[in-house]
Protein backbone atom coordinates (compact mmCIF):
# COMPACT_ATOMS: atom_id res chain seq x y z
CA UNK A 1 0.00 0.00 0.00
CA UNK A 2 1.49 3.39 -0.72
CA UNK A 3 1.57 6.61 1.65
CA UNK A 4 -1.35 8.62 -0.98
CA UNK A 5 -3.45 5.06 -0.76
CA UNK A 6 -2.89 5.67 3.25
CA UNK A 7 -4.22 9.03 3.56
CA UNK A 8 -6.84 8.07 1.45
CA UNK A 9 -8.42 6.29 3.95
CA UNK A 10 -8.45 9.15 6.84
CA UNK A 11 -10.66 11.59 7.22
CA UNK A 12 -9.28 13.16 10.21
CA UNK A 13 -6.31 15.10 10.24
CA UNK A 14 -4.89 13.30 14.17
CA UNK A 15 -5.36 9.77 12.36
CA UNK A 16 -3.75 11.04 8.85
CA UNK A 17 -0.79 12.37 10.97
CA UNK A 18 -0.35 9.39 12.65
CA UNK A 19 -0.82 7.40 10.57
CA UNK A 20 0.83 8.76 7.69
CA UNK A 21 4.27 8.66 9.87
CA UNK A 22 3.73 5.12 11.13
CA UNK A 23 3.22 4.05 7.64
CA UNK A 24 6.64 4.76 6.66
CA UNK A 25 7.66 2.16 8.88
CA UNK A 26 5.33 0.02 7.48
CA UNK A 27 6.32 0.36 3.99
CA UNK A 28 10.07 0.04 4.58
CA UNK A 29 9.20 -3.71 6.76
CA UNK A 30 7.14 -4.66 3.68
CA UNK A 31 4.45 -6.49 5.70
CA UNK A 32 2.53 -6.03 8.78
CA UNK A 33 4.60 -4.72 12.05
CA UNK A 34 3.68 -6.62 15.52
CA UNK A 35 2.94 -4.50 17.89
CA UNK A 36 6.02 -6.22 20.06
CA UNK A 37 7.31 -9.65 19.57
CA UNK A 38 10.64 -11.36 21.18
CA UNK A 39 13.76 -12.20 19.31
CA UNK A 40 15.95 -14.93 19.39
CA UNK A 41 19.62 -13.64 18.59
CA UNK A 42 21.82 -15.12 20.88
CA UNK A 43 22.62 -18.88 22.74
CA UNK A 44 18.80 -19.66 23.17
CA UNK A 45 18.95 -22.34 20.82
CA UNK A 46 22.30 -23.94 22.07
CA UNK A 47 20.84 -23.54 25.65
CA UNK A 48 18.01 -25.11 24.95
CA UNK A 49 19.66 -28.33 23.27
CA UNK A 50 21.60 -28.53 26.42
CA UNK A 51 18.83 -28.38 28.64
CA UNK A 52 17.29 -31.05 26.55
CA UNK A 53 20.07 -33.54 26.48
CA UNK A 54 20.77 -33.15 30.21
CA UNK A 55 17.30 -34.48 30.78
CA UNK A 56 16.53 -31.57 33.68
CA UNK A 57 13.33 -30.20 32.04
CA UNK A 58 11.44 -29.29 34.94
CA UNK A 59 11.86 -27.46 38.12
CA UNK A 60 15.53 -29.16 38.75
CA UNK A 61 18.54 -28.18 36.69
CA UNK A 62 21.43 -25.63 36.89
CA UNK A 63 20.07 -23.30 34.14
CA UNK A 64 17.29 -22.54 37.07
CA UNK A 65 19.94 -21.27 39.66
CA UNK A 66 21.82 -20.12 36.53
CA UNK A 67 19.09 -17.81 36.20
CA UNK A 68 17.86 -16.80 39.50
CA UNK A 69 21.22 -15.42 40.04
CA UNK A 70 22.20 -13.52 36.85
CA UNK A 71 18.63 -12.06 37.78
CA UNK A 72 19.20 -10.78 40.53
CA UNK A 73 22.29 -9.08 39.71
CA UNK A 74 20.73 -7.19 36.79
CA UNK A 75 17.97 -6.06 39.08
CA UNK A 76 20.22 -4.59 41.84
CA UNK A 77 18.97 -7.40 44.30
CA UNK A 78 20.37 -10.24 46.62
CA UNK A 79 17.53 -12.86 45.86
CA UNK A 80 15.58 -13.87 42.72
CA UNK A 81 12.98 -16.97 42.82
CA UNK A 82 12.16 -17.31 39.21
CA UNK A 83 8.61 -18.83 39.24
CA UNK A 84 6.29 -19.74 36.29
CA UNK A 85 4.68 -16.18 35.30
CA UNK A 86 4.49 -12.93 36.69
CA UNK A 87 1.04 -13.18 38.40
CA UNK A 88 2.37 -16.17 40.01
CA UNK A 89 5.42 -13.98 41.32
CA UNK A 90 2.59 -11.47 42.13
CA UNK A 91 0.26 -13.64 44.38
CA UNK A 92 3.03 -15.00 46.68
CA UNK A 93 4.66 -11.93 47.01
CA UNK A 94 1.66 -10.75 48.35
CA UNK A 95 0.77 -13.38 50.47
CA UNK A 96 4.20 -13.14 52.14
CA UNK A 97 3.31 -9.54 53.15
CA UNK A 98 0.26 -10.23 55.03
CA UNK A 99 -2.26 -9.97 52.42
CA UNK A 100 -5.49 -12.61 53.29
CA UNK A 101 -9.39 -12.72 53.06
CA UNK A 102 -10.72 -9.45 53.04
CA UNK A 103 -7.44 -7.26 53.48
CA UNK A 104 -7.09 -4.58 50.72
CA UNK A 105 -4.58 -3.61 48.68
CA UNK A 106 -3.90 -0.47 46.91
CA UNK A 107 -3.24 -0.30 43.24
CA UNK A 108 -3.78 1.52 39.88
CA UNK A 109 -7.30 0.82 38.01
CA UNK A 110 -4.88 1.30 35.01
CA UNK A 111 -3.18 -1.86 34.61
CA UNK A 112 -3.39 -5.46 33.30
CA UNK A 113 -5.75 -7.68 35.34
CA UNK A 114 -3.47 -10.06 36.70
CA UNK A 115 -1.95 -7.18 39.73
CA UNK A 116 -5.86 -7.19 40.95
CA UNK A 117 -6.20 -11.01 40.49
CA UNK A 118 -3.03 -11.78 42.68
CA UNK A 119 -4.88 -10.05 44.98
CA UNK A 120 -8.20 -11.52 44.17
CA UNK A 121 -6.53 -15.17 44.68
CA UNK A 122 -5.34 -14.84 48.09
CA UNK A 123 -8.77 -13.47 49.04
CA UNK A 124 -8.21 -9.91 48.76
CA UNK A 125 -9.56 -6.62 47.20
CA UNK A 126 -8.57 -4.54 45.18
CA UNK A 127 -8.22 -0.46 46.37
CA UNK A 128 -8.10 1.52 43.15
CA UNK A 129 -6.27 4.72 43.34
CA UNK A 130 -5.85 7.22 40.49
CA UNK A 131 -2.27 7.55 38.47
CA UNK A 132 -0.23 10.47 37.20
CA UNK A 133 -0.08 11.40 33.47
CA UNK A 134 4.19 12.24 34.15
CA UNK A 135 4.47 8.72 34.75
CA UNK A 136 0.84 6.58 34.51
CA UNK A 137 1.76 4.70 37.73
CA UNK A 138 0.11 5.63 40.93
CA UNK A 139 -0.05 9.33 41.75
CA UNK A 140 1.67 9.96 45.14
CA UNK A 141 -0.59 12.99 45.99
CA UNK A 142 -3.83 11.18 44.78
CA UNK A 143 -2.67 8.10 47.05
CA UNK A 144 -1.70 9.77 50.29
CA UNK A 145 -5.39 12.30 49.85
CA UNK A 146 -7.21 8.84 49.49
CA UNK A 147 -5.38 7.39 52.44
CA UNK A 148 -5.58 10.49 54.33
CA UNK A 149 -9.93 10.10 53.27
CA UNK A 150 -10.61 6.91 54.74
CA UNK A 151 -7.50 5.54 56.44
CA UNK A 152 -7.10 5.09 60.39
CA UNK A 153 -5.08 3.00 62.71
CA UNK A 154 -7.00 0.44 65.34
CA UNK A 155 -5.22 -2.21 67.05
CA UNK A 156 -1.91 -1.85 65.39
CA UNK A 157 -3.47 -1.91 62.13
CA UNK A 158 -4.43 0.40 59.02
CA UNK A 159 -7.83 0.37 58.65
CA UNK A 160 -10.59 1.62 55.75
CA UNK A 161 -12.96 3.32 58.06
CA UNK A 162 -15.46 3.47 55.13
CA UNK A 163 -15.20 -0.54 54.63
CA UNK A 164 -13.85 -1.77 58.00
CA UNK A 165 -11.01 -3.70 56.28
CA UNK A 166 -7.39 -3.97 56.54
CA UNK A 167 -5.55 -2.17 54.30
CA UNK A 168 -2.78 -4.75 53.70
CA UNK A 169 -0.31 -3.44 50.79
CA UNK A 170 0.49 -0.83 48.47
CA UNK A 171 1.13 -2.31 45.02
CA UNK A 172 2.34 0.41 42.56
CA UNK A 173 2.68 -1.08 38.85
CA UNK A 174 5.78 0.51 36.31
CA UNK A 175 3.43 1.03 33.55
CA UNK A 176 4.35 0.22 29.64
CA UNK A 177 7.67 0.20 31.33
CA UNK A 178 7.97 3.34 32.63
CA UNK A 179 8.86 4.40 36.36
CA UNK A 180 6.63 5.07 39.34
CA UNK A 181 7.37 8.10 41.70
CA UNK A 182 9.10 5.96 43.75
CA UNK A 183 10.52 8.15 46.30
CA UNK A 184 7.05 10.03 47.08
CA UNK A 185 5.29 6.57 47.18
CA UNK A 186 7.73 4.95 49.68
CA UNK A 187 6.75 8.05 51.93
CA UNK A 188 3.64 7.46 51.94
CA UNK A 189 4.31 3.80 52.68
CA UNK A 190 6.08 4.69 55.28
CA UNK A 191 4.01 7.07 56.95
CA UNK A 192 0.88 4.67 56.66
CA UNK A 193 3.67 2.15 57.54
CA UNK A 194 2.32 -0.45 54.31
CA UNK A 195 4.47 -3.11 52.97
CA UNK A 196 5.01 -1.45 49.23
CA UNK A 197 5.49 -4.84 46.60
CA UNK A 198 6.51 -3.51 43.33
CA UNK A 199 4.49 -4.99 39.94
CA UNK A 200 7.58 -4.55 37.71
CA UNK A 201 6.35 -7.14 35.25
CA UNK A 202 6.86 -4.62 32.42
CA UNK A 203 10.09 -2.54 33.63
CA UNK A 204 12.64 -5.32 33.62
CA UNK A 205 15.70 -2.76 32.66
CA UNK A 206 14.38 0.07 33.46
CA UNK A 207 15.99 2.60 36.38
CA UNK A 208 14.83 4.97 38.94
CA UNK A 209 17.46 7.80 39.88
CA UNK A 210 20.01 4.98 38.66
CA UNK A 211 18.32 2.12 40.78
CA UNK A 212 16.34 -0.44 38.72
CA UNK A 213 12.77 -0.89 39.10
CA UNK A 214 12.06 -4.10 41.25
CA UNK A 215 14.48 -3.46 43.90
CA UNK A 216 12.32 -0.61 45.75
CA UNK A 217 9.78 -2.33 47.79
CA UNK A 218 10.03 -5.04 50.05
CA UNK A 219 9.85 -7.51 47.07
CA UNK A 220 8.76 -7.16 43.41
CA UNK A 221 7.27 -9.14 40.57
CA UNK A 222 8.61 -9.23 37.40
CA UNK A 223 7.47 -11.19 34.04
CA UNK A 224 9.01 -12.57 31.17
CA UNK A 225 5.91 -13.56 28.93
CA UNK A 226 6.56 -13.95 25.58
CA UNK A 227 5.72 -10.29 24.74
CA UNK A 228 8.42 -9.11 27.76
CA UNK A 229 11.58 -7.85 26.88
CA UNK A 230 13.03 -10.38 27.92
CA UNK A 231 11.12 -14.01 27.63
CA UNK A 232 11.43 -17.25 29.43
CA UNK A 233 7.97 -18.40 26.85
CA UNK A 234 6.39 -18.11 30.11
CA UNK A 235 7.58 -17.47 33.38
CA UNK A 236 8.34 -14.48 36.26
CA UNK A 237 10.43 -14.17 39.22
CA UNK A 238 9.98 -12.79 42.90
CA UNK A 239 12.78 -9.99 43.62
CA UNK A 240 13.78 -8.86 47.01
CA UNK A 241 17.06 -8.25 48.78
CA UNK A 242 15.59 -9.88 52.39
CA UNK A 243 17.15 -13.56 52.52
CA UNK A 244 14.33 -14.80 54.96
CA UNK A 245 11.33 -13.38 52.03
CA UNK A 246 13.51 -15.01 49.72
CA UNK A 247 13.32 -18.04 51.75
CA UNK A 248 9.57 -18.30 52.00
CA UNK A 249 9.31 -17.23 48.43
CA UNK A 250 10.89 -20.67 47.40
CA UNK A 251 9.82 -22.50 49.88
CA UNK A 252 5.83 -21.60 49.06
CA UNK A 253 6.74 -21.82 45.46
CA UNK A 254 7.81 -25.20 45.91
CA UNK A 255 4.98 -26.70 47.35
CA UNK A 256 6.05 -26.08 50.51
CA UNK A 257 8.05 -29.65 50.61
CA UNK A 258 10.44 -29.52 54.04
CA UNK A 259 13.76 -30.51 52.63
CA UNK A 260 14.48 -33.99 53.00
CA UNK A 261 16.56 -36.88 50.95
CA UNK A 262 13.30 -38.88 50.27
CA UNK A 263 10.37 -37.78 52.18
CA UNK A 264 7.55 -35.80 51.72
CA UNK A 265 6.36 -33.84 54.07
CA UNK A 266 4.81 -30.49 53.50
CA UNK A 267 4.12 -27.52 56.64
CA UNK A 268 1.84 -25.19 54.94
CA UNK A 269 -0.69 -25.00 51.70
CA UNK A 270 2.28 -24.16 49.04
CA UNK A 271 2.33 -24.13 45.41
CA UNK A 272 3.48 -25.64 42.63
CA UNK A 273 5.28 -22.39 40.81
CA UNK A 274 8.59 -22.82 40.22
CA UNK A 275 10.10 -22.17 36.72
CA UNK A 276 11.06 -25.34 34.87
CA UNK A 277 15.03 -26.21 33.76
CA UNK A 278 13.68 -25.52 29.72
CA UNK A 279 12.35 -22.03 30.53
CA UNK A 280 15.37 -20.77 32.72
CA UNK A 281 17.51 -22.08 30.06
CA UNK A 282 16.01 -19.81 27.27
CA UNK A 283 16.27 -17.03 30.18
CA UNK A 284 19.75 -17.13 30.48
CA UNK A 285 20.35 -16.56 26.59
CA UNK A 286 17.64 -13.46 26.51
CA UNK A 287 18.93 -12.19 29.67
CA UNK A 288 22.93 -11.93 28.67
CA UNK A 289 21.15 -9.59 25.83
CA UNK A 290 18.72 -6.76 28.32
CA UNK A 291 21.42 -4.14 27.92
CA UNK A 292 21.15 -4.38 24.13
CA UNK A 293 17.28 -4.72 24.22
CA UNK A 294 17.06 -2.24 26.56
CA UNK A 295 19.55 0.34 24.47
CA UNK A 296 17.71 -0.48 21.32
CA UNK A 297 14.14 0.12 22.95
CA UNK A 298 15.14 3.37 23.75
CA UNK A 299 16.61 4.38 20.46
CA UNK A 300 13.05 3.83 19.19
CA UNK A 301 11.79 5.80 21.61
CA UNK A 302 13.68 8.73 20.98
CA UNK A 303 12.86 8.31 17.01
CA UNK A 304 9.39 7.93 17.82
CA UNK A 305 9.63 11.47 19.80
CA UNK A 306 11.55 12.71 16.91
CA UNK A 307 8.98 11.89 14.01
CA UNK A 308 6.28 13.12 16.47
CA UNK A 309 7.93 16.15 17.55
CA UNK A 310 5.75 19.16 15.97
CA UNK A 311 2.66 17.36 15.35
CA UNK A 312 -0.43 18.45 16.93
CA UNK A 313 -2.98 16.97 19.31
CA UNK A 314 -0.73 13.98 19.83
CA UNK A 315 2.52 12.99 21.75
CA UNK A 316 4.47 10.40 22.05
CA UNK A 317 5.17 9.25 26.57
CA UNK A 318 8.50 10.73 27.44
CA UNK A 319 9.85 9.66 30.67
CA UNK A 320 10.46 12.30 33.34
CA UNK A 321 13.71 13.74 35.11
CA UNK A 322 15.12 11.11 37.42
CA UNK A 323 13.91 8.02 35.27
CA UNK A 324 15.55 5.57 32.68
CA UNK A 325 12.31 3.67 31.03
CA UNK A 326 12.75 0.16 28.71
CA UNK A 327 10.23 1.67 26.89
CA UNK A 328 8.60 -2.07 26.77
CA UNK A 329 5.42 -0.22 24.71
CA UNK A 330 5.86 2.98 22.99
CA UNK A 331 2.47 5.32 23.76
CA UNK A 332 1.10 8.06 21.65
CA UNK A 333 -1.45 10.15 23.93
CA UNK A 334 -3.94 11.95 22.38
CA UNK A 335 -5.11 15.53 23.31
CA UNK A 336 -8.57 15.29 25.29
CA UNK A 337 -9.90 16.90 22.30
CA UNK A 338 -9.61 13.95 20.01
CA UNK A 339 -10.01 11.05 22.59
CA UNK A 340 -13.40 10.48 20.52
CA UNK A 341 -10.95 9.27 17.48
CA UNK A 342 -9.03 6.74 19.16
CA UNK A 343 -10.91 3.82 18.19
CA UNK A 344 -10.72 5.27 14.47
CA UNK A 345 -7.48 5.88 15.11
CA UNK A 346 -6.78 1.92 16.29
CA UNK A 347 -8.81 0.71 13.36
CA UNK A 348 -6.62 2.31 10.92
CA UNK A 349 -3.60 1.70 11.84
CA UNK A 350 -4.81 -2.14 12.62
CA UNK A 351 -6.34 -2.08 9.15
CA UNK A 352 -3.33 -1.31 7.18
CA UNK A 353 -0.70 -4.18 9.15
CA UNK A 354 -0.11 -1.83 12.06
CA UNK A 355 -0.52 -3.46 14.45
CA UNK A 356 -1.48 -1.15 17.98
CA UNK A 357 -3.90 -1.46 20.66
CA UNK A 358 -5.60 0.42 23.53
CA UNK A 359 -4.62 0.50 27.32
CA UNK A 360 -6.06 -2.10 29.79
CA UNK A 361 -10.13 -1.16 30.12
CA UNK A 362 -9.50 0.53 33.95
CA UNK A 363 -10.83 -2.76 36.19
CA UNK A 364 -12.72 -0.61 38.20
CA UNK A 365 -15.11 -0.25 34.66
CA UNK A 366 -15.20 -4.31 34.54
CA UNK A 367 -18.23 -5.95 36.01
CA UNK A 368 -15.62 -8.81 38.38
CA UNK A 369 -14.62 -5.39 39.72
CA UNK A 370 -17.27 -2.66 39.97
CA UNK A 371 -17.75 -3.22 43.79
CA UNK A 372 -14.14 -2.80 44.62
CA UNK A 373 -13.61 0.50 47.19
CA UNK A 374 -11.87 3.24 45.68
CA UNK A 375 -11.03 7.18 44.90
CA UNK A 376 -11.72 9.37 42.29
CA UNK A 377 -10.41 8.12 38.65
CA UNK A 378 -10.68 10.87 36.70
CA UNK A 379 -7.28 10.92 35.24
CA UNK A 380 -7.40 6.88 34.55
CA UNK A 381 -10.82 7.70 32.60
CA UNK A 382 -9.10 9.98 30.85
CA UNK A 383 -5.79 8.87 30.02
CA UNK A 384 -7.83 5.42 29.22
CA UNK A 385 -9.69 7.23 26.46
CA UNK A 386 -6.36 8.54 24.72
CA UNK A 387 -3.70 5.83 24.80
CA UNK A 388 -2.60 4.13 22.11
CA UNK A 389 0.08 1.59 22.18
CA UNK A 390 2.44 1.37 18.95
CA UNK A 391 5.09 -1.05 17.46
CA UNK A 392 7.78 -1.19 20.35
CA UNK A 393 9.56 -3.95 19.28
CA UNK A 394 13.55 -4.01 19.83
CA UNK A 395 14.52 -4.99 16.32
CA UNK A 396 11.83 -2.15 15.11
CA UNK A 397 15.06 0.68 15.12
CA UNK A 398 16.51 -0.71 12.45
CA UNK A 399 13.53 -0.83 10.72
CA UNK A 400 12.86 3.18 10.53
CA UNK A 401 15.16 5.78 10.02
CA UNK A 402 17.18 6.85 12.17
Amino acid sequence: MSLPSINRVCSEKVISDVVTILGKMLLRNGGKIPLHEPEFSGNEEKLLVDCLRSTYVSSVGRYVDEFEQALALACGVNHSVAVVNGTAALQVALRIAGVNVNSEVLMPSFTFVATANAAHYLGGIPHFVDISEKTLGIDPIALRERLNEIAEVKDGKLINGQTGRTISALLPMHTFGNPCDMEALLSVAKDFDLPLIEDAAEALGSQYHGKPCGSFGAMAAVSFNGNKIITTGGGGAILTNDPELARQAKHLTTTSKLPHQWEFVHDQIGYNYRMPNINAALGVAQLAQLKLKVKSKRALANQYQRMFAGIQNVRIFEEVDGSESNYWLNTLILNEDNAVKRDELLEELNNIGILSRPAWTPLHTLDIFAQCPRGKLSLTESLFSRVVNIPSSANLVRDISV
